[in-house]
């Protein structure tokens, strides 16, 4: 069984580790600053899913595939008990390992995702990342200009772009396996993670921006996450901790301090 790649700040650090796992798309070193301050206080590994930066790539990736690396990524470090974040898709695979291995999770952090089965959104994105082609897209610069013909916003295109690296033939390509994630996309956006409770102390952060945590979502939050609160950053859209970092990092902060 492969492991997952990550980065690991703070290991000297005693106390319960925290594992973070990025959104679609993304990959650990989004949370770079996140992970550098966090490590100040305990140790906090910031890991690329499968498919992904530089974890490998596999034609599978259903939740329960994501729940069951980060199980052997717990059993290759000798981790017993560990605190939890998720961004995102990396958020459904938080609270898909919580309801399956309850005992395993002290605490858990959801940031702007929900349990329930979203609705495909992604169709633009996928259609420009298949639209460049590697063979006449030789800079970064060309691939922008493709991917700005079918995304308006500046912020996104840079957001991919920063998956893109230069194989050992010269050639640029993507980090993440992008034929997967378009065959795969509706088993992982458009499914709900699987029934399961986790009765431990769990927090949703959500951004002030974003539609992704509704007010009608908290009834199934509730079911399934009953000892759970709903914590709302102000001046942050669905990447709530690139947008609003100091305020983001306060309320993980507290809510990992807590007793």
């Amino acid at each position: 069984m492969e492991i997952l790649h990550s980065k690991i700040y703070g290991q000297e650090k005693t106390g319960i580790p925290l594992l973070v796992f990025h959104g679609l798309f993304g990959m650990l070193d989004n949370w770079g600053s996140f992970g550098k301050e966090m490590g100040e206080f305990f140790p906090i590994h910031l890991i690329d899913l499968r498919n992904h930066g530089k974890s490998f790539h596999s034609p599978e990736m259903s939740h329960d595939d994501l729940a069951h690396d980060i199980l052997h990524y717990m059993d290759f470090h000798g981790l017993e008990k560990i605190n939890l974040l998720g961004h995102s898709l990396g958020g459904k695979a938080v609270m898909q390992f919580a309801v399956k291995y309850p005992v395993k999770v002290n605490k858990l952090i959801v940031v702007d995702i929900s349990p329930k089965a979203y609705p495909p959104h992604h169709q633009g994105i996928l259609k420009a990342l298949q639209s460049v082609d590697f063979t006449t897209a030789t800079s970064r610069q060309k691939v922008e200009e493709v991917l700005c013909e079918y995304i308006p916003e500046k912020s996104v295109v840079l957001f991919l772009t920063k998956n893109l690296y230069w194989t050992d033939d010269k050639k640029l390509n993507w980090r993440f396996n992008l034929k997967t994630l378009a065959e795969k996309y509706e088993e992982f956006v458009s499914n709900a993670i699987k029934f399961g409770v986790f009765s431990g102390e769990t927090l949703f952060i959500s951004g002030e921006k974003s539609n992704y945590i509704l007010p009608q979502d908290e009834f199934q939050i509730k079911q399934q996450f009953p000892n759970s609160s709903v914590v709302t950053i102000k001046n942050a859209s669905h990447w709530v901790q690139a947008d609003n970092p100091t305020d983001f990092n306060e309320v993980v902060k507290d809510f990992l301090a807590e007793k």
